[in-house]
């Protein structure tokens, strides 16, 4: 435990069931649960009991393999109320992979729910480093029985100690287990409820997966600080989502980009939603021309950035500011440094691409039990080296360009996929395009371009390569185009990159 701790577990669920018993903090849009704090902070009582009688204590790793539903809140906040962090672990993974992340992270419980039994129970064939281990379904364990003031008191914690630990979507390499410290949590909600203006009014879906850190803390543990509302969606329908926004009376909700084509096609798009202060795109950039389309629809848009690693929410910057400047993502919030570093090392200039290295509290502790990629992600004087390209303009405005390694250079000059994405965003009947670099005799590497096409249009690929002709330099030109149903994606809705480039069958 850190040297200073806090006096207790700082849990906001505790503080507003005293402070405002009767506001709502969480939906449950699946089961139809719907919980005041003083309701929420009953069920964690209850979850605390069941989790000491299971034998967790200080510095206990607890799995969790569920969907968005109100037990997993629940656990987050009884864990820390132990001493412990909870694990939630990706059902999108095949039992082999699932399989490595248990033995990669050790946790000391295992609860599943029990749609996931299967892939649950197939995870621990072959695991060695844990042979004792074994499921406990999520529904038995909520119906135990648990004595009035079974719960104990909080355990205190050092903002050091791990709250949450989450694992990389494994894009590249073997998964990562990031650790997510007490100090990140409560420092990103400053940050962001500051930064973004949010407060106890506030009302906000969360339909991306738990084991993703854009489910917890874009808008659910900033919110739960401020006493604002979090709705939880299993899973994302356009329909349900839009339903959603209207009924609950939603006012800040996040998106990827995907999301939002898919939005658009909904009956329900473009209706009037008078609660909503603004949509926010993350966990991709998003193109211009599809701002500009939700702008069009009579809705606010801002563009986010962040990481598992820091925030997730780095950067802040109006509505109004962010249709005047398309495709920035806005200024640092609070307490979080910045900077730009050219291949050089140098700082790069007002409009010169770098990658960004970013430092402050909302920083993560490290990958779990891994200290030589900690050592490679963490510069000695504390930053973190994000793999991202920016730039700032003149007024201290950031852009994102991409990943480094997404980036391809051909014939001398650097091309970066995002640029081009953007510029094929409005071709007539695109739909979806990710561009990424392969191998070209002549020129090093060219672009290739994945696109999904809209429903009941067929582009070919002499329209798609002459849409980008017209708007970017012959380098920048994609040279082949591939359609697809569907671009593959990882847990934070990013596109598979590496399953494009290396598995993909396509035309040389």
């Amino acid at each position: 435990m850190s040297a200073s701790p806090f006096p207790a577990f700082p849990d906001p669920v505790r503080f507003w069931s005293r402070v405002r018993p009767e506001r709502l903090a969480l939906v449950d849009r699946g089961s139809g649960t719907r919980l005041t704090y003083a309701g929420l902070d009953r069920e964690v009582v209850r979850w605390t009991a069941i989790l000491r009688d299971f034998g967790i204590g200080r510095g206990d790793l607890v799995g969790v393999l569920a969907g968005n539903r109100h037990e997993v809140a629940e656990l987050f906040f009884a864990c820390g109320r132990l001493g412990a962090a909870l694990l939630p672990l990706n059902w999108r993974l095949s039992p082999r992979e699932l399989a490595g992340v248990i033995e990669d992270a050790l946790p000391v419980l295992l609860l599943r729910e029990g749609r996931f039994r299967e892939l649950a129970d197939a995870s621990l064939v072959g695991v060695e480093e844990a042979p004792g281990l074994g499921w406990v379904d999520l529904e038995d364990a909520a119906r135990l029985a648990v004595l009035p003031g079974d719960e104990g008191p909080d355990a205190a914690v050092g903002p050091e100690d791990p709250a949450l630990v989450l694992y990389t979507s494994g894009s590249t390499g073997k998964p990562k287990g990031a650790v997510l410290p007490h100090r990140q949590i409560l420092w990103n909600a400053v940050a962001t409820t500051t930064a973004w203006e949010l407060g106890p009014a506030d009302v906000a879906p969360v339909s991306t997966p738990l084991f993703h850190t854009g489910g917890w803390n874009v808008f659910a543990t900033p919110l739960w600080h401020r006493g604002g509302t979090v709705v939880l969606l299993d899973g994302f329908d356009a329909d349900d989502f839009l339903s959603a926004v209207e009924e609950e009376g939603i006012t800040v909700a996040l998106t990827v980009p995907t999301q939002l084509l898919m939005l658009m096609e909904s009956p329900r798009w473009g209706r009037p939603l008078p609660a909503l202060r603004f949509f926010v795109s993350g966990g991709a950039p998003c193109p211009a021309a599809l701002a500009e389309r939700v702008r069009a629809s009579g809705y606010r848009f801002r563009e986010g950035y962040g990481l598992t690693e820091c925030g997730p929410n780095c950067f802040a910057l109006s509505s109004e500011e962010s249709a005047r400047r398309p495709g920035s993502v806005g200024r640092p919030v609070p307490f979080l440094e910045t900077r730009l570093e050219t291949a050089d090392g140098r700082e790069a200039a007002p409009g010169e691409a770098g990658e960004l290295l970013l430092r402050g509290p909302q920083l993560f502790a490290g990958y779990l039990r891994d200290p030589v990629r900690t050592a490679e992600a963490l510069t000695p004087d504390g930053w973190l080296r994000t793999g991202d390209l920016a730039r700032r303009d003149a007024d201290g405005v950031y852009s994102i360009c991409g990943r480094r390694r997404e980036m391809f250079i051909s014939g001398g000059e650097n091309v970066f996929p995002a640029e081009v994405e953007a510029a094929l965003a409005d071709c007539p009947g695109v739909a979806d395009v990710v561009v990424v670099g392969v191998a070209d005799p002549k020129w090093g590497e060219v672009g290739r371009a994945f696109v999904v096409p809209r429903a009941g249009a067929a582009p070919d690929e002499a329209e798609v390569v002459a849409h980008a002709r017209a708007r970017l330099a012959g380098y920048k030109v994609p040279k082949t185009v591939v359609f697809l149903e569907e671009i593959p994606r990882l847990g934070s809705g990013k596109p598979d990159r590496r399953a494009l480039t290396e598995t993909m069958e396509v035309p040389t």
